[in-house]
């Protein structure tokens, strides 16, 4: 157990493991209610540029060095790999997916932290149940894929829907890069400070991937629905300032495998919202990958969640 994880209030990584869990799985409903109004990458560049811009005036008030050269580029590079690409999948992967749809899919993002966590393949590795708990994994999405390309030889899903698909295997490989660098590069400043530079770079270059999308062109301000203004204040407010910050400071003081536990939560509550609210349909093959994912997640886990050490982490 770290310094930090020595010292930090048991009721605060409670509070912030419930905000991660709940907000972040309402987001996908949102994303998708919220470019409904907004073009997607413009979308991404208002979400981020606003809610990192109010996050560093925060920092200011606070009296934080925002200015350290070391904590600016690890939160550069790591707001780019998480915020832009696995989040930037995201959104444009809904223009043509259900929202639960997507949940499922971004629900691997545990696999991909113990595949890309270089540093403790040898324990991993050597696991049986970790090992297991992997190959159960892409079995899951083997299932979501073989009914998709099904689907897509009878005609019932697109060609946009398919590569929307694809291109979700690599959003949460990105996400896990990019929390797993920000946790070994470390930073002495506040999370706070951390988060909001990881949105604003992740915003400004979402500005130029809408302009290659030619979204500004055809973008009216006036046309934009009251459901989507909604939309984007609660992912401003909720999803980015409040739910990532909350993750980003849980990554600074449990393990990453513990903090990726959010993808059990997420993705039910995004299902639940989106066949409840938004009318979508999910199939039982893509409930039972679903299933087979979040076992595969358990499995990988098992030994670090049911090990001394996390027993006494729980229990204090």
């Amino acid at each position: 157990m770290t310094t930090n994880q020595k010292n930090v209030s048991t009721a605060l990584v409670i509070i912030a493991y419930a905000i991660v869990y709940v907000v972040w799985g309402s987001t996908y409903f949102f994303i998708q209610m919220a470019i409904n109004g907004f073009p997607p990458m413009m979308m991404g560049a208002v979400r981020f540029l606003i809610a990192g811009g109010l996050l560093l005036a925060w920092c200011a008030i606070k009296g934080d060095k925002l200015w350290v050269k070391k904590d600016i580029i690890t939160s550069a590079v790591s707001g780019l790999l998480m915020l832009f690409v696995g989040m930037g999948i995201v959104i444009w992967a809904e223009r043509s997916l259900p929202s639960a749809m997507v949940a499922i899919m971004v629900s691997t993002n545990p696999i991909w932290f113990v595949l890309l966590d270089r540093a403790n393949w040898k324990v991993n590795f050597k696991s049986k149940t970790t090992l297991s708990g992997l190959a159960l994994g892409f079995g899951g999405v083997f299932l979501l894929f073989g009914e998709a390309i099904n689907k897509s030889a009878n005609g019932k899903f697109s060609p946009a829907q398919l590569i929307g698909l694809l291109l979700l295997l690599f959003g949460p490989a990105a996400w896990a890069a990019g929390g797993l660098y920000s946790k070994r590069q470390g930073s002495n400043a506040p999370a706070r400070i951390n988060t909001a530079w990881q949105m604003v770079f992740a915003g400004l270059v979402y500005i130029p991937a809408s302009f290659a999308d030619n979204e500004f062109s055809t973008f009216n301000i006036s046309r934009v629905p009251m459901h989507a203004w909604l939309a984007i204040i609660y992912l401003i407010v909720f999803g980015s300032i409040i739910a990532f910050s909350a993750y980003v400071w849980l990554l600074s003081v449990r393990p990453a495998t513990q903090v990726s536990t959010h993808s059990y939560v997420n993705p039910v509550i995004a299902v639940l919202l989106g066949t409840i609210f938004a009318g979508e349909i999910i199939s039982s093959l893509q409930l039972l990958g679903l299933f087979v994912i979040l076992l595969s997640v358990l499995l990988i886990n098992f030994t670090k969640y049911f090990s001394k050490s996390s027993l006494k982490i729980i229990g204090t």
